[in-house]
């Protein structure tokens, strides 16, 4: 769905209405976990976050409340979906003056803790969206402490004008990428308070 005007929030609810009753667009599901489907482009990027438990939580809370999509000319609609398979969302997206609604449901939940901890989700696209595949998020925190944002995703245009403005297309998910590391590091530095300043100097004790 493409539009000039942002639409409204009535418009979003009855379009996710609507998605919500169909199914994937897709055939692969749920072969974001490992595998690559022929045919489909491949965006496979992660960067570090920090170390440790604080680091690792704070960044699995981002995750649930869908912090990691750049503000500005993305939203997800509801805001506070819970991460959960089955669960349906509209993808409000806003690119070279067009307002663009999709709609995607989330395949699978990862929740793993043991000598490598990782959280996150994948979702998939419903008919409403411009391209076909799969995205996943996740959280890892590893053995050596260092904490990880890894996002995995296979896609290939769906709709016409995509596939016609396929370099502009992928440009957009490469800004997508970017963004979203960035807002995942906001996120941390917000959450890790700052290191003490200089302690101020005390005088020297007297003697006699």
């Amino acid at each position: 769905m493409w539009s000039l005007k942002k639409p409204s929030a009535e418009r979003v609810s009855a379009f996710l209405a609507q998605q919500s009753r169909y199914p994937y667009s897709y055939r692969e599901v749920g072969c974001s976990r490992s595998e690559t489907p022929a045919g489909y482009d491949l965006d496979h990027n992660r960067i570090p976050l920090g170390a440790g438990r604080a680091v690792f939580e704070t960044a699995c809370a981002a995750v649930r409340r869908w912090r990691m999509f750049p503000g500005g000319w993305t939203e997800i609609h509801p805001g506070d979906t819970p991460i959960e398979a089955g669960q349906a969302v509209a993808l409000l997206v806003r690119a070279f003056g067009l307002w663009r609604l999709n709609a995607c449901r989330i395949v699978y939940v990862i929740d793993e803790a043991g000598p490598a901890c990782r959280f996150g989700f994948a979702y998939g696209t419903l008919p409403g969206h411009v391209e076909r595949g799969e995205e996943r998020f996740t959280i890892e925190w590893g053995p050596d402490d260092l904490v990880w944002y890894d996002i995995r995703a296979f896609s290939r245009p769906r709709h016409w004008l995509v596939r016609l403005g396929y370099p502009l297309a992928r440009r957009l998910q490469q800004r997508f990428v970017r963004e979203s590391q960035a807002a995942m590091r906001r996120m941390i530095e917000l959450a890790t308070p700052p290191p003490p300043g200089p302690q101020p100097r005390q005088p020297p004790a007297r003697l006699g």
